[in-house]
């Protein structure tokens, strides 16, 4: 767009210029409006767990070997045959991880909670309906009134990037660790998430379980002398005892499957979050030119819709695993952590899930993400979440001819729309109106 000098003030200019410069750009706006994400009120699951104890509702309990850990994934309803081990030096506590002392990471839809062995504090992520990840640290230290410490910044040196997606939130990184576990840098990483070569997931983390002739960087360290790393030697490991000592965890698994749930969570929960950056951004610079340009109130510019359809676009394609990684041979977890999670599904009128796990050649039988059931889908602004609901709507009744699609087929596209209908109220509301289109 283009805005003669004459029809603005010259005190104008400098918002102007401004508001047109990159718009998409904008990876440390977050700590401004329309995000405010420094003070903006959060109600995420640990916000809202605060409040209760404040209240006197709840109260953690303080246990001798795992401190706050079993209290705290109670309170949280944060299973324990989640936990998936990583023993690279890459978090905040990193003098207490080693491959011989693994940091313990346990998670559901909406929570992370790392542990340490002997650790100084308990770290948490949570995910907030509006603004995403959310970073808390809780004390180990025995006290009458355990308090969460949020985070002001300092984790988003790691957790704001490309890595995910530019907002603040997620990452699941392979690395090449020495025998110290720290990370070679100089020999590459991997944001892991489902759409990764299999042969590069997992450096510097303990995976238990059986994957046929498919290998990745797991259980093993980098070897200088000749630089390289034996993946075979990591293939396959059903007992993580001949590693470390398991029995000093809440498990001895590190769940091949959790580890592929949590890769794809991670970048799911990116993507929410980041559309719901970019359309408020779009949305609040474009109301500013209105203001500016005497435009109607509530007008979207084309700047701003072309914004929030690529915001769209990139949730969809998430949402139905576009790109996902073919798996050769079967995969199976050792820790239970797959009927826990497919006990939790909504389930349809034919007993069917997103949860449903495939694990013969794909990670879900029905490759539409869960998370389309989380508090943060329905929290999108409704300029993007209608454009995502239509476009999801398109694409599974066999609509357009986008080969980003190709991988579903018409039954599998049907079996998902069909589980959406039963369970997805503004699904069913989209279909029975017939819509196509936002116009």
């Amino acid at each position: 767009m283009r805005i003669p000098r004459a029809a603005l003030p010259w005190t104008a200019l400098p918002l102007v210029w401004m508001l047109l410069g990159n718009c998409a750009a904008q990876t440390a706006s977050y700590e401004l409006p329309p995000i405010n994400y420094l003070d903006a009120k959060v109600q995420d699951p640990v916000a809202v767990l605060a409040e209760r104890m404040a209240a006197g509702d709840v109260r953690l309990q303080h246990d001798a070997t795992f401190g706050y850990l079993p209290s705290l994934l109670q309170a949280l309803e944060v299973p324990t045959n989640s936990q998936t081990l990583v023993f690279s030096k890459t978090s905040l506590q990193l003098h207490r991880i080693s491959p011989s002392r693994p940091r313990a990471l346990y998670f559901n839809d909406d929570v992370y909670v790392g542990y340490c062995q002997r650790g100084d504090v308990l770290e948490i992520a949570a995910t907030d309906p509006e603004q995403g990840a959310i970073f808390y640290t809780l004390s180990q230290a025995e006290d009458d009134e355990p308090r969460f410490v949020r985070d002001r910044g300092n984790c988003l040196a790691c957790h704001a990037n490309s890595r995910t997606q530019d907002v603040p939130g997620y990452v699941m990184r392979s690395v090449f660790p020495d025998r110290a576990g720290r990370p070679r840098l100089g020999s590459g990483t991997f944001t892991t998430d489902i759409r990764s070569e299999f042969q590069d997931r997992w450096g510097g983390w303990y995976v238990s379980g059986n994957h046929g002739s498919m290998r990745h960087m797991g259980n093993t360290i980098f070897e200088e002398d000749p630089p390289r790393i034996d993946r075979e030697a990591g293939a396959n490991a059903e007992d993580l005892e001949p590693f470390f000592r398991t029995d000093r965890y809440l498990e001895p698994t590190s769940d091949i499957v959790a580890l592929m749930v949590l890769g794809h969570q991670t970048q799911m929960h990116n993507a929410i979050a980041a559309a719901n950056y970019e359309t408020r951004r779009a949305m609040h610079q474009s109301f500013e030119m209105n203001r500016l340009l005497d435009r109607p109130e509530g007008h979207l510019s084309d700047l701003a819709l072309r914004r929030i359809d690529s915001a769209a676009d990139k949730v969809v394609k998430q949402l139905l695993m576009c790109d996902e990684f073919t798996l050769s041979d079967p995969v199976a977890g050792s820790g239970g952590f797959a009927e826990t999670f497919q006990a939790r599904g909504q389930r349809d009128s034919r007993g069917r899930s997103l949860r449903d796990l495939d694990l013969e050649t794909r990670l879900f039988k029905y490759p539409c993400s869960y998370l389309i059931h989380a508090p943060a889908f329905d929290a999108l602004p409704d300029e993007v979440r209608n454009r995502i609901l239509q476009r999801l709507v398109t694409i599974l009744q066999g609509q357009g001819d986008s080969k980003d699609f190709d991988h579903l087929s018409p039954e599998t596209r049907a079996a998902i729309l069909e589980i959406l209908v039963d369970t997805k109220p503004a699904i069913r509301q989209w279909v029975a109106a017939g819509k196509t289109s936002l116009r």
